[in-house]
């Protein structure tokens, strides 16, 4: 009996460390996809589930999911790492940096994968040869030019504005998504933008990189980073890429995704097996166009129909108290009209140290920003019922309760289904950018997309959001004949 107790409890344990799922994190870039799927092949090779939570947002994203158990570890760099999320005003040296990481996050990294994806301000020869540009520090005689450099790259610490400080500069660049500066360089669009040292990109439209002649930027060698509590077998799988990827590989393998078309599951196979890292020859199968789109278009509608319907079922009741009591409308209307200011990127990034990444955080979001329309709409609906006739349903004897449902409501009618309709559209154009923290959607498309520049990607997820928003608009002018009288509706 003893011998089956314990040989149960070492099947019980096995079964269940295989079915472990490992969430594995990506930033919203090129080779944070490719690293990314390389981290998530790895571990399935080693018979553990992986669930990949791909297109986050930037560093502070992924570093809020990580910290907050939304995912289990992603690739980062170390200058991102010392710069960004320790705020250090020191160069760090890989060890140091673990242990600051330890000391004071509760984190840890892996050893280095072996490239250096540094920063590094990019125009074009011609561009370079005409201005005389050679260093960043030649960039104090170019005060003219044109530039745009990416969003994130504007605010980091290690990024434009202490740049700007350090060399003495007096450009002013407007902001531009990362992906999308490469076009508008090579159309001439701009003369000066930031990139990424490994980027496929440089090598195919031939730019040149401006020498950092004071060392501003720090080193950027890609890692995996992970919480502490890690199981360690997964740490020792993430540390199986120490060293085995070079600069070259790295640029190789963007470019065989940006201009050959394959995908990222694929790129990343293909080096793992010349690395001998897998053994399987069997790539995971990517899902057709048309599948996908579906898929990722029920996804959409879901975030959208859970977060409207709670919009309504809370707004309605609230409205018709708002009308009852209405003395306190006027600052709760303010109030929720303060919610709709906040931008709705700001609003889905401040919902991840709350309520982690996927699709808690965005319906939470998608539900705040229907509250508005739907809440004015109830209101301005009831208040501009004719007095006349609720004086006629006082003399016939009605009750407040009977003039509500039986006068007031229907009138307002017209007015609370417009509010629902107008919060319906918004919500499905807003549904898009809760990609940036994984909760799917069409945006997934649009995010990636954006960063491989691929218009095709970009519209595989515009259009069907828009069709999407077109046929709520007519099924809601379907449902307004169906409910509202047509002497009403004129």
């Amino acid at each position: 009996m003893r011998y089956f107790l314990a040989i149960t409890t070492l099947l019980i344990f096995c079964v269940s460390a295989s079915g472990q799922t490992i969430r594995v994190g990506a930033k919203h870039f090129n080779e944070g996809y490719i690293l990314g799927e390389m981290l998530a092949q790895l571990i399935e090779n080693e018979g553990y589930r992986v669930e990949r939570k791909f297109n986050l947002g930037g560093t502070a994203v992924c570093y809020a999911a990580l910290r907050g158990g939304s995912i289990d570890l992603y690739p980062e760099y170390t200058g991102s790492l010392a710069e960004e999320i320790l705020k250090s005003d020191k160069r760090l040296n890989h060890q140091t940096l673990n242990e600051e990481l330890q000391s004071q996050l509760g984190l840890e990294i892996s050893p280095s994968f072996g490239f250096n994806n540094t920063y590094a301000l990019a125009t074009t020869p011609k561009i370079a040869e005409s201005r005389g540009l050679k260093t960043i520090s030649d960039l104090r005689k170019a005060n003219n030019m044109v530039a745009a450099v990416s969003y994130e790259f504007l605010k980091r610490k290690d990024g434009w504005k202490n740049l700007k400080s350090t060399y003495q500069l007096k450009l002013n660049p407007s902001g531009i998504e990362h992906g999308l500066a490469y076009q508008a360089i090579n159309s001439n669009k701009i003369e000066l933008t930031d990139v990424y040292s490994t980027d496929g990109e440089i090598e195919k439209y031939n730019l040149f990189l401006l020498v950092d002649d004071l060392r501003f930027f720090p080193s950027y060698y890609a890692v995996a980073v992970y919480n502490q509590t890690l199981d360690p077998k997964i740490k020792a799988i993430a540390n199986k890429l120490e060293g085995m990827i070079s600069e070259e590989e790295m640029q190789a393998m963007n470019s065989e995704v940006l201009f050959e078309k394959k995908s990222f599951s694929e790129v990343a196979h293909s080096f793992l097996l010349r690395k001998n890292l897998v053994q399987s020859n069997v790539s995971r199968t990517e899902p057709g166009m048309w599948t996908e789109i579906a898929g990722k278009t029920w996804t959409h509608l879901g975030i959208t129909a859970i977060s409207l319907g709670l919009a309504i079922l809370v707004a309605m009741p609230l409205g018709i108290l708002l009308y009852i009591f209405s003395g306190i409308s006027r600052p709760v209307l303010y109030f929720v009209g303060l919610l709709q200011t906040i931008p709705s990127i700001a609003l889905l990034a401040l919902m991840i140290p709350l309520l982690g990444i996927g699709s808690v955080p965005a319906i939470t979001a998608l539900f705040l920003y229907a509250l508005l329309p739907i809440l004015r709409n109830v209101t301005t609906g009831l208040t501009s019922v004719d007095p006349i006739l609720r004086k006629v349903a006082t003399g016939m004897g009605m009750t407040t309760i009977q003039q509500l449902r039986f006068v007031e409501l229907p009138l307002a009618m017209p007015s609370i289904l417009a509010g629902i309709r107008t919060a319906a559209v918004i919500t499905i154009g807003t549904a898009t950018l809760a990609a940036f923290i994984g909760a799917g959607g069409l945006g997934e498309f649009i995010v990636t997309g954006l960063a491989l520049n691929n218009t095709q990607l970009i519209l595989q997820g515009a259009i069907p959001a828009a069709v999407l928003a077109i046929v709520v608009e007519f099924l809601f002018e379907l449902l307004e004949k169906a409910l509202i009288p047509k002497h009403l509706r004129t």
